[in-house]
């Protein structure tokens, strides 16, 4: 290990991955967030093409200190993508040979905060385990602005993270989470993967009661982004158009 080890970076990335319209960097991504990510030169990421095009774009603002295909770029196994980063053994300290080498290293996901409804925290918990400095820079979270624009509790909430995919059990989940949304006031936050979007608000319509509060935020950060929040009888009967072919968070409460 050198006598100064480098730091572990935690590097957010705009919300708009996968998306036809992207959100101009400098609008939604802070500065110095940014000069940090372009004098980096070895990254740890979900998917080394978006990370490539993610520094390209920083490219353009902020110039890198070390060119695109110079930068030393490692993925994440796919194992961790599927399971999570503990849902079994995965030593991740390997990944950060760089770092006890001297040299800082972001860590890096397609969207938003890693290690935040993404992959990464084995990577974070290594990096603690070996000493070395965890810095986590500013950016958006989109769990955290769909809270916020949600206006529901904010002091108590969790993050579920994806429903069933069956009908029957994602049902089953809907009932169970707005059962302690209800009785304990917690809000719950939850996720999908866009093509799905539809069929689960369709089973949220299905199976909610009329006094449950359903918060949505679709395409946060961008320009066709929208946010509702309103009782279950009230999207019953309103039946309103949202964008939701865009990545959506959805929060339940009262």
């Amino acid at each position: 290990m050198s006598n100064h080890p480098g730091k572990l970076y935690l590097v957010p990335a705009p919300l708009d991955f996968g998306c036809e319209q992207q959100a101009p960097l400098q609008e939604v991504m802070p500065l110095g967030t940014l000069q940090v990510a372009a004098r980096l030169g070895c990254w740890i990421c979900e998917n080394a093409k978006s990370t490539r095009a993610y520094l390209k774009r920083i490219n353009e603002l902020t110039p890198l200190a070390t060119p695109v295909q110079m930068q030393q770029i490692a993925e994440l196994p796919r194992e961790i993508h599927k399971k999570g980063d503990h849902a079994g053994p995965f030593d991740a300290r390997p990944l950060l040979a760089a770092a006890m080498a001297g040299q800082d290293i972001g860590l890096v996901s397609e969207a938003g905060m890693p290690a935040i409804a993404d992959p990464g925290s084995s990577v974070v918990r290594a990096a603690h385990d070996l000493g070395l400095r965890v810095v986590p820079l500013t950016g958006p979270m989109s769990l955290m602005l769909a809270l916020a624009s949600s206006g529901l509790n904010g002091q108590n909430f969790a993050f579920v993270g994806y429903l069933p995919q069956d009908p029957a059990g994602r049902i089953q989940r809907i009932r169970e989470l707005e059962s302690l949304a209800l009785k304990t006031g917690q809000t719950q936050i939850f996720i999908e993967t866009p093509y799905r979007n539809i069929a689960l608000m369709q089973a949220l319509l299905q199976t909610l009661q009329g006094n449950t509060r359903l918060a949505l935020g679709c395409g946060l950060t961008l320009g066709a982004g929208v946010t509702r929040s309103a009782l279950a009888s009230q999207w019953k009967r309103d039946k309103p158009v949202l964008p939701m072919e865009l990545p959506t968070v959805f929060c339940l409460g009262r």
